[in-house]
């Protein structure tokens, strides 16, 4: 006869019973030591034949899962525990014999125990799984079913062993019953390991020794590499290889997260012993710190609130992701790596840490768009700039490192002139974004455009945008400061839309102004001149309608385009001319006046005689200015056999 697996409330005066309910009352409610009048009763075997009339078939009501279910009535009475069992805050009323029958350690602690009194009383402060895992091993040794499943085995299996319920004290004991659940069910299949190994991290240190998280972690490794498209025995790729297709989150992804990451570090590394590819682990990866690194404020968007545990418990979880990282090139996605870059820096990683994930995004630089850039600096003092462009100075600097060590000469296919377009029309894009942000210092947002090759700019209609959006953002800085952000650009490259906005903008410098017109006017003379030398059209064909060249139409538009801007431009000149002379004028006449009060005072001609002299440095600064002026000379008619522009420069012409 086998016992019944239903449950009962605590057993009351009249009420039909099972063999195996009321065995088990006497467990339902032992933790309930409150009211001593709602404790559940032990019975024995004899009270039980007497009180179903010996198991007969009248007394039978059917068949559960475990066999067949009797009815009976017995009388209320008290039978007395003589074994009180406290585990943590729990405590149980048994009794000795079951207990002392299958379990080696309550052997020790009876006969340990010096209570002389009926009652024994043991504590049990650390038994694995606590009062839960008491409670079933209790059941156990007092025959009562229980279903053993993949959430409990591993606490049953602990605390079998931590009891000592092993075959010496009995056969087929709960330690040989759980290690037969374990190897027959538990490891085979991924979900269930992946439960079991989840939870003996709550068991350690004494899941270790009995080789459960061992066994899990071999087993989730063999089946994930069966199941995976990226695991193979050899690997004829280098790491270096650039790699276009993403691959493919598999199904048993999402489960490896629930593990801790001691534990997930382990599974990922057997893994690859077993022949993963580490390129595949990429989407793990990333699963992985999008659910263990929520709730992070990475954004900037608030001061700094988490509790110093919880910082410690994240920067280790990022520290072992990054550690785990694939080498191969596009194997993460850029905006994800932007996303633990700031995260690393939000919770204070390591320098090795921080610098790994910035060499890592200077190589997929091109990849970038310009949020993956805007890193907050993290500092709410209002002293500081609201980007953090010393990364991204960094970033900027692997990049260009990379390109000079030919790391990417070796991928066929790569487009290197591309890329470096890319790269440069992303930093300007950046410029412009932070430009306006008046915290940051003429010297890092020189520093980091200075960076930028020029090979990489086309136009600089970009970079000027930078820096008419810095100027304005700045405007009280020095003439030698506006010159040296105006420096940044060659005002050669810009197009003629920019060079119209440059000629009008108050903000840039005088010089600055000038050389803008000057490479204009170059270039439609160059445009004029090549024109005009081009090979005159073919005779027409006698018997067409030749409609007039569309080239004598264009150039004569921009002949009297050339000749309106060169009637501007010497308005313009004449205008600053006199402005110069007038204010040469005026100072004179002060410095007369000056000369003429000392005169009167000293006699000495020397000294009156350098007196009526201007200041040298405003002398200078006007015949400078003159003289350079009248070089340009920018309303003349070039002579037919000049056809080639003059030298480029880069710099300011004064």
């Amino acid at each position: 006869m086998s016992f019944g697996s239903m449950t009962t409330k605590p057993v009351p005066q009249v009420e039909p019973f099972s063999q195996a309910n009321l065995a088990r009352a006497s467990l339902d409610s032992g933790t309930q030591q409150q009211d001593p009048s709602k404790q559940t009763q032990c019975f024995t075997y004899r009270e039980l034949a007497t009180a179903t009339n010996n198991f007969r078939l009248e007394s039978m009501i059917g068949h559960g899962g475990f066999g067949s279910v009797f009815k009976g009535k017995i009388s209320s009475q008290e039978v007395s525990s003589d074994v009180t069992v406290h585990v943590g805050e729990a405590s149980f009323s048994l009794h000795k014999f079951p207990l002392l029958s299958k379990c080696g350690l309550f052997k020790k602690l009876v006969s340990e125990s010096t209570n002389d009194s009926d009652a024994t009383v043991i504590k049990i402060p650390d038994i694995p799984g606590s009062s839960e895992a008491f409670e079933l091993t209790t059941k156990f040794c007092y025959g009562i079913n229980f279903d053993m499943s993949t959430e409990n085995i591993a606490m049953l299996r602990c605390a079998s062993e931590y009891l000592e319920m092993t075959e010496e004290h009995s056969v087929e004991n709960l330690v040989s019953r759980s290690e037969a659940y374990f190897n027959e069910v538990a490891l085979k299949s991924l979900s269930s390991a992946i439960t079991v190994l989840h939870k003996s991290e709550e068991l350690l240190p004494i899941a270790e020794r009995v080789k459960l998280v061992s066994r899990c972690i071999d087993a989730i490794a063999y089946m994930t590499c069966q199941e995976s498209q990226f695991c193979s025995p050899t690997s004829n790729n280098s790491n270096s290889e650039v790699v276009s297709k993403q691959p493919v989150v598999d199904w048993w992804a999402e489960d490896l997260t629930v593990l801790r990451i001691d534990s997930f570090q382990r599974v990922l590394i057997a893994m690859m012993a077993r022949g993963f590819k580490q390129y595949g682990l990429g989407p793990v990866l990333m699963l992985y710190a999008q659910k263990s690194l929520r709730g992070l404020e990475i954004f900037g968007k608030g001061t700094k609130k988490i509790e110093p545990k919880q910082e410690h418990e994240k920067r280790v979880i990022l520290e072992t992701i990054v550690s785990l990282l694939p080498r191969e090139r596009n194997a993460m996605s850029v905006s994800f790596l932007s996303m633990l870059l700031r995260a690393a820096i939000y919770l204070e990683t390591t320098v090795a840490c921080r610098l790994d994930l910035e060499k890592r995004m200077g190589l997929q630089l091109p990849q970038a768009v310009l949020d993956d850039l805007l890193i907050p600096s993290y500092s709410f003092t209002g002293e500081h700039s609201l980007f953090d462009t010393d990364t991204v100075q960094r970033i900027l600097m692997n990049y260009l490192e990379f390109e000079v060590e030919g790391v990417r000469l070796s991928n066929n296919g790569v487009d290197l002139a591309g890329d470096m377009e890319r790269v440069g029309k992303l930093m300007e894009t950046y410029l412009a974004e932070i430009a306006s942000d008046r915290n940051v210092s003429l010297q890092k947002f020189t520093g980091l455009a200075e960076l930028i090759p020029e090979q990489s700019r086309v136009t600089e209609d970009g970079m000027y945008r930078a820096v008419d959006i810095y100027l304005k953002a700045h405007p009280n800085m020095s003439d030698v400061e506006r010159k040296k952000v105006c420096s940044l650009m060659d005002c050669q490259k810009l197009s003629r839309e920019a060079c119209a906005h440059a000629a009008q903008n108050d903000r840039l410098p005088v010089q600055t102004i000038v050389q803008v017109l000057y490479y204009e006017q170059q270039r439609l003379r160059g445009e004029v001149t090549n024109d005009s030398d081009s090979p005159a059209p073919p005779p027409p064909q006698p018997a067409a309608t030749v409609l007039p060249p569309p080239k004598l139409s264009s150039y004569n538009d921009e002949l009297s385009k050339v000749k309106r801007e060169n009637q501007d431009l010497k308005l313009e000149l004449l205008k600053m001319k006199m402005k110069l002379k007038e204010f040469e004028k005026e100072n004179n006449e002060k410095k007369s006046s000056t000369t003429t009060t000392m005169s009167s005072n000293h006699s000495s001609p020397r000294s009156t005689a350098s007196m009526d002299k201007p200041p040298l440095p405003r002398k200078s600064f006007i015949n400078s200015v003159s003289k350079k002026l009248g070089k340009l000379n920018p309303f003349g008619i070039p002579p037919r056999g000049r056809t080639k522009p003059p030298k480029d420069r880069r710099h300011s012409i004064s």
